[in-house]
């Protein structure tokens, strides 16, 4: 695998190489699928794609398959849910790592304090200022809960 300084792009392709000549035909299928949705939106895009971009686009195919790991357990399909959740964390080597909670509060009450932020009301623009700064690091769920209690406890404690 490559070390993580290589364009994205480059990782994707050297990867998929690898997994053919190691017969690996899960991490195969999974890259090629990927590199299909990746060439699918640089052709939308008219253009090359950043590795910005290119993480974007992965980040939609892992929340495809955390939705679809969803649908399989509430199914009780959990043969399918484990197919799924192997798949995602194939695609989750070229994301960078999440956040933790503790990192998301930090960044959210930053975002609280820039924009002036009183109460739940400002919960949007919150929300706005924040997600923009994590740049796809994290949950947007997890980020409106956390923006959420952070809002009401600065409006109970300016009573």
């Amino acid at each position: 695998m490559a070390d993580g300084t290589a364009p994205l792009a480059a990782r994707l392709e050297e990867d998929m190489k690898a997994a053919l000549r190691a017969g690996d035909k899960l991490r195969l299928g999974v890259i090629r699928r990927a590199r299909a949705a990746v060439q699918n939106a640089a052709i939308a895009a008219r253009g090359e794609l950043s590795d910005a971009q290119i993480e974007r686009v992965l980040r939609g195919i892992v929340k495809q398959h955390r939705e679809s790991i969803a649908q399989f357990e509430a199914a009780a399909r959990a043969d399918r849910a484990d197919q799924e959740r192997r798949e995602m964390a194939i695609l989750e080597e070229y994301l960078p790592p999440p956040l933790d909670a503790a990192a998301i509060e930090g960044i959210v009450r930053e975002a609280i304090d820039a924009i002036g932020a009183a109460g739940p009301a400002d919960m949007g623009a919150t929300m706005k200022a924040a997600l923009a700064r994590m740049g796809g690091r994290a949950d947007g769920r997890e980020v409106g809960a956390i923006a959420r209690r952070l809002l009401e406890e600065k409006a109970r404690s300016e009573r």
